[in-house]
């Protein structure tokens, strides 16, 4: 599948392999928490499609984001100067496996034990997520990032589509034994977060911890995570480009966003779709996906990242306007299908910008703050999305064509960033 030549020295095809198994671990909680079961059974049944349920659904999504944004720089400067991105990860993935689990076990009646369930689960996948990227620049050489991390997505994606079809299987046939959503919806939970267990093993038995604690960075153990944020935002005014790349992915990913975090509400609210056809329509996004990322990472390292980032925006834009006019359901399947390959790629493209930008002695810190610019647009963008429907007496599809905005902003800052100095500014 890929040459050692694309890697750097003394890493070996299996770390690969070992890191691609993480984003397979951890895609079902954005498949099936985030995208596919949970956010609409939140809606529809404990929240009980109150006027509000929306906008409270996205509230917690922000709280989580606004928690990782404080908080993700000073973990990631720690784990930098300790050496400790492997075991940082471990501690992440158990809490993300026990939270999510856990969401099986609150029905109608606890409401608010759900709402934090779903933002401490939130908050260490965001955590774990931020970690593993930060391997990225170690394991690939610069001119194969596109490659390997698309190969990470395409990865990730399979691990999506495998919790949902397993999730899908055990819905339908409980649908057909005449079960309500508060039966099967909490066995959703245990099988996503036992899949996420299972699945993340290899990364820990493959992967090898190369970073070399640092001695000048020691001090970063005695800072709050609010004071450590500023003093990673401080370093990174000598890094320009990265700060624009920030202020781009801020702008897009809130878009993203919007999509991972209500695409199953907006099916059901606007278009109607039952929860199995929502399941079925999330299995091909994932699919796309998976296609998109692998095969446009081999299309991102040929033209480079900035390039390919936009064309995948200007797809994004695509899928909005397709979106906001589909009336049937074979037109928002298109805006779907597109909305699947456009994911997986600027996913990966947005990952290996940051990889070829971010100094390469502060790893974790930058990714950190890279964290910090997808979080801030978790809260940007659905939020937007729920103010909207609750300003316009719960119109979806006004909601959905608001989040085109994020991606036209997105394109303008993007066309901002210098790669050649941004990436020369890094190596010194």
């Amino acid at each position: 599948m890929f040459g050692q030549d694309l890697l750097n020295p003394g890493v070996r095809r299996r770390e690969v392999l070992g890191w691609s198994m993480y984003d397979f671990a951890n895609s079902g909680y954005t498949t099936v928490v985030l995208t596919a079961v949970y956010n609409a059974y939140f809606v529809a049944e404990l929240a009980k499609g109150q006027a509000s349920a929306t906008l409270l659904w996205t509230v917690l999504i922000a709280v989580s984001s606004l928690i990782v944004m404080i908080t993700m720089p000073g973990l990631g400067a720690w784990a930098d100067a300790h050496g400790a991105k492997k075991r940082l990860l471990a501690i992440c993935t158990a809490g993300c496996v026990l939270s999510t689990a856990a969401l099986g076990f609150f029905g109608p009646d606890a409401l608010w034990w759900a709402a934090a369930g779903v933002v401490i689960s939130n908050v260490f996948f965001s955590y774990g997520e931020s970690l593993i990227a930060a391997f990225l620049p170690e394991l690939a050489r610069r001119h194969a990032l596109g490659r390997v991390s698309g190969w990470g997505w395409a990865f990730g994606y399979l691990g999506g589509m495998l919790a949902l079809g397993l999730c899908l299987v055990y819905v339908l046939q409980a649908q057909a034994r005449g079960q309500a959503a508060s039966n099967f919806v909490p066995v959703t939970m245990g099988i996503t977060a036992g899949l996420y267990l299972v699945a993340a093993i290899p990364t820990f038995l493959l992967l090898r911890e190369r970073a070399d604690p640092c001695s000048t960075r020691r001090a970063a153990r005695r800072r709050s995570g609010l004071a450590e944020l500023l003093a990673s935002w401080r370093r990174a005014r000598a890094y320009p480009d990265f700060l624009r790349l920030l202020a781009c992915g801020t702008s897009y990913q809130a878009g993203i966003a919007v999509v991972i975090a209500l695409a199953a509400v907006y099916a059901d609210q606007a278009l109607g779709f039952s929860q199995a056809q929502t399941m079925a329509l999330v299995f091909l996004v994932n699919i796309a996906s998976a296609v998109g990322a692998f095969a446009f990472g081999y299309y991102e390292d040929r033209i480079g990242h900035q390039p390919a980032l936009a064309f995948t925006l200007v797809g994004w834009m695509l899928m909005t306007v397709l979106a906001f006019i589909a009336t049937s359901a074979w037109l928002f399947w298109c805006a779907a299908l597109i909305a699947g390959l456009c994911m997986g790629s600027s996913q990966s493209c947005g990952r290996a910008l940051a990889g070829a930008l971010a100094p390469h002695d502060r790893l974790a810190e930058f990714f950190g703050l890279w964290t910090f610019a997808t979080r801030l647009a978790a809260i940007i963008g659905p939020l937007t999305y729920g103010a909207v429907t609750v300003l316009t007496a719960g119109n979806h599809r006004l909601a959905i064509l608001s989040t085109g905005v994020f991606f036209v902003a997105g394109y303008w800052l993007l066309k901002r960033v210098d790669m050649t100095r941004g990436m020369a500014r890094a190596l010194i």
